[in-house]
């Protein structure tokens, strides 16, 4: 799955590099380098259906050569199933009691938006 990275927005132009900063919950980088985290989740795990994010409990961002987000991240199952390659945002959440599922993730997701690469050195769901 490819995602634009150019427009992701700087957080705000107060930050000094190197000093983690909270960062609102509903900035747009934070919620795509979230959908970033989901991805990485995805990707590696063996469920039959995709997760998608639900809540962004808490977010943090640091200034090194490109953003680092720091991000507690609440996902869940959908009805989409892996094998069928949604696009996450077309995929609602499962309203069947046996299958839904919620896990709290913490994700680090490092975006270096003038060489468009993402990184994602952490991704731990539980």
């Amino acid at each position: 799955c490819v995602v634009s990275v150019t427009n992701v927005p700087p957080p705000h132009s107060t930050i000094r590099p190197g000093v983690p900063v909270p960062v609102s919950t509903n900035n747009p980088g934070v919620r795509k380098a979230a959908r970033f985290g989901v991805y990485r989740y995805n990707n590696s795990s063996n469920d039959l259906f995709l997760f998608k994010e639900s809540q962004i409990n808490k977010a943090m961002v640091q200034v090194v050569r490109g953003l680092k987000y720091m991000l507690h991240v609440e996902i869940k199952r959908t009805v989409c199933e892996k094998r069928d390659h949604y696009s996450l945002d077309s995929c609602h959440f499962q309203r069947k009691k046996n299958l839904q599922r919620m896990l709290r993730c913490y994700f680090e997701v490092w975006i270096t938006p003038w060489t468009h690469k993402v990184h994602i050195p952490v991704a731990h769901c539980h």
